[in-house]
């Protein structure tokens, strides 16, 4: 079988998830690792084909100025996370990668999100939006040519950003189009214009964060009329998949509950991001909506999200559930979810742009609704619990891999 080449262009280039996403693949394939985390290296995924660890190149966007060995420092001396000489054995190939990273865009992106842009972002931060998008397509492409790449993934992995103005959730593609056309500002997020500079080079977009990416009418239109591949919305990793697991039981034994209280902190950048009220917004949002979905009514909820510098990538959660039992008795769980956030989140990442690759070799266009295990506000599904959702992705093993052995 002939060799292939993927390129992985992460859009937060250097931010922690994307340095471990980087860390963790560069020791993958010095086998210095184990492939503990990863949803993809469970025995039904074997039969896939999947892609490798050396078959992957990656590049990307990023809007501050460092390198991944700084930010693996940081992690390691804040976060103590890595083993140092996986770092030193990996070192060389990380300052490889470094020279895969453009300049991301600024535009829409927030007030707290451009106070951490360096030289190279700023001295772009007048461009419009149809300039970013050409841009940034354009990178994307040279990437592609550059290293002879097969195809694209791209993901977004960037702090999450403010949530735009109610009117551009509708947008058809058509009015998309004359938004970029317009000599007057365009409204669509930073995170909408990676997804269509993605499209535009003919690459595929997953959206691991709470911003709005692709997740609007337009950009599901666009991705079939480029023949590519679209997912998202934020990576579930902690609290929310904890919500996910537990809801649909109380639910399944008819148990009301009355009130369910969660409370987060943790003191990594996007954290500090989130400690902004605008950009806050979309986060809570995203862990919020689902108890609704499942349990079938609202009850009381509180969703916090404190930034703790001290606490650097580990996160803690606190969740208080207050339900109701026969007789009318009331009841408490109370669980504590401690993790390290970058850490539960790379593998993650790096199962969606193997699963997303697999289902390119398909042919297949538009939003990959078997993925939705993976989200906190899965597109193109309403099936919120886990369990259901991880039977999806199940299923679509099964159709890939008895497509193959039709092959045969």
């Amino acid at each position: 079988m002939a060799k292939r080449k993927v390129g992985v262009w992460l859009i937060g280039a250097w931010g922690g998830v994307a340095t471990t996403v980087v860390v963790g693949l560069t020791a993958l394939r010095k086998g210095l690792t184990d492939t503990t985390g990863l949803v993809t290296s469970l025995p039904p995924f074997a039969k896939l084909d999947l892609i490798q660890w050396d078959e992957l190149v990656v590049g990307g966007h990023e809007i501050r100025d460092t390198s991944y060995a700084a930010e693996a420092r940081i992690l390691v001396e804040k976060s103590h996370v890595f083993n140092e000489k996986t770092l030193a054995a990996i070192a060389p190939q990380l300052s490889k990668f470094d020279g895969n990273i453009r300049p991301g865009t600024l535009v829409n992106v927030g007030a707290k999100i451009e106070s951490l842009a360096g030289p190279a972002a700023l001295k772009l931060r007048k461009e419009t939006a149809a300039q970013a998008v050409a841009r940034l397509a354009k990178d994307i492409q040279d990437f592609k040519t550059k290293e002879k790449l097969d195809r694209v993934v791209v993901v977004n992995v960037s702090s999450t950003e403010p949530p735009p103005p109610d009117v551009v959730r509708t947008w058809k593609w058509a009015e998309i189009q004359k938004s970029l056309a317009a000599k007057a500002p365009s409204p669509l997020p930073a995170s909408t214009l990676y997804a269509i500079a993605a499209m535009q080079s003919g690459s595929h977009f997953v959206n691991f964060t709470p911003s709005i990416g692709s997740d609007l009418p337009g950009l599901d239109e666009y991705a079939h009329l480029q023949n590519t591949l679209h997912v998202g919305r934020d990576g579930k990793t902690g609290e929310t998949l904890m919500k996910a697991v537990l809801a649909p039981m109380f639910a399944a034994r008819n148990l009301k509950v009355m009130s369910w209280v969660g409370h987060n902190i943790f003191g990594n950048l996007d954290g500090k991001v989130l400690d902004d009220p605008e950009n806050k917004a979309n986060k809570v949002k995203s862990k919020d909506h689902l108890l609704t979905e499942i349990l079938g009514y609202k009850p009381q909820t509180l969703v916090s999200i404190e930034y703790i510098e001290s606490m650097g990538d580990w996160k803690t959660a606190w969740d208080h559930i207050h339900f109701q039992g026969f007789l009318g008795t009331p009841m408490v769980l109370q669980f504590t979810w401690q993790g390290c956030d970058s850490l539960l989140a790379a593998p993650l990442v790096i199962d969606l742009i193997r699963l997303t690759e697999r289902e390119a070799r398909r042919g297949s266009s538009g939003v990959m609704t078997h993925l939705a295990s993976f989200f906190k506000s899965p597109m193109g599904t309403d099936e919120p619990a886990f369990a259901y959702q991880f039977q999806q992705l199940t299923q679509w093993v099964d159709r890939v891999a008895n497509e193959d052995d039709g092959d045969e």
